[in-house]
């Protein structure tokens, strides 16, 4: 490929250049930098200036509220998660139905196995990468030792001899050679190690061709690539918000799970009293009866100041949008 760059473009002169001219290059002031290089965005992203302000608001609301804080103050804290939604849709390319701000990246990954991998004896396999990250596999492994069934039940992509990542045409092979005793394609969309992107649209479709399920984690893909998850068919998705998303330590995760299984009674789902219907929440029922969406995933009610975090930074994705910034990513 042709670079769109010649060898000035280099020198630390022409980077600034290209800076100045960058429509986005206020976004800098917008963030909190350490001392020195930092590279470390895919572990920890830096810290909106937005965020301090974000979680001071709910630290007053907290001091003059009490618990009345639920119902009062800015924002109060009752629907509080409902303020992500729009932007979550919007960044991985759902429903605002179809995606919820909730938990961490691996305790959903479990919430979604739960439902999703339902393994018989005949139909029982789960594909993940062959370099996947150690949380992903771990959590695949214990699902499967969890539903009695032994290690080969968790299949490795196999990627060419000498090669680091699978082609696109090997893993839609490797698919169909599974056929029917595959239960559950669960890969990364963008592999933490290698890069590699994976085709959403075509693995969700040769997936869902040898009957199994198809879910991805976006830990490396939501804040950073296109997704349009909806349209692609993904029964689910994770993803953390502390790396790209920039939410802090510890961030709040999100989750997605198309609409063709929103009202799907016979789905199998670890309850909590916050995936409840809200009209009759406070009833305190014996039966769960689940949200028509993908909040019928959450358990508890989430932690405020973390959403305070993560509102802040949502509210410049919401002000850039990921169009202009795959532009940007493009570039470099």
């Amino acid at each position: 490929m042709t670079s769109m760059f010649t060898t000035k473009d280099n020198h630390l002169d022409s980077a600034r250049e290209l800076d100045a001219k960058d429509k986005l290059n206020y976004l800098r002031s917008e963030f909190y930098f350490p001392e020195g290089l930092y590279f470390c965005g895919h572990s920890l992203g830096l810290m909106p200036k937005r965020a301090q302000k974000a979680i001071d608001t709910e630290l007053d609301s907290w001091k003059k509220y009490g618990v009345e804080g639920h119902f009062n103050g800015p924002y109060p804290w009752m629907p509080y998660h409902e303020n992500i939604t729009k932007s979550f849709a919007k960044l991985v390319g759902a429903k605002e139905s179809e995606v919820v701000a909730m938990n961490t990246l691996t305790v959903n990954l479990h919430l979604m196995l739960v439902s999703f991998y339902r393994p018989t004896k005949e139909r029982y396999k789960i594909l993940i990468e062959n370099n996947t990250f150690p949380s992903d596999k771990y959590a695949v492994d214990s699902q499967a030792a969890f539903h009695g069934f032994p290690k080969d039940a968790v299949v490795e992509l196999r990627p060419k001899e000498g090669e680091k990542t699978v082609a696109p045409e090997d893993v839609i092979s490797q698919i169909n050679e599974l056929g029917d005793s595959l239960a559950l394609v669960m890969l990364g969309n963008c592999n933490y190690l290698s890069g590699q992107y994976f085709d959403i649209p075509s693995i969700v479709k040769a997936s869902h061709g040898v009957g199994a399920k198809c879910g991805f984690n976006l830990a490396h893909g939501a804040g950073n690539l296109l997704l349009n998850l909806h349209e692609d068919g993904a029964d689910f998705a994770v993803w953390c918000s502390y790396k790209y998303l920039n939410s802090g330590p510890g961030g709040i995760a999100g989750a997605f799970v198309h609409e063709r299984h929103h009202e799907d009674k016979s789905l199998d789902r670890f309850a909590g009293w916050w995936g409840n219907n809200k009209d009759n929440r406070f009833e305190m029922r014996k039966n769960f009866d689940p949200i028509p969406s993908a909040e019928a995933w959450q358990l508890s009610n989430p932690p405020i100041f973390q959403l305070a975090a993560l509102r802040a930074s949502m509210s410049l994705y919401d002000e850039v949008g990921m169009e202009a910034l795959r532009v940007r990513g493009d570039k470099l």
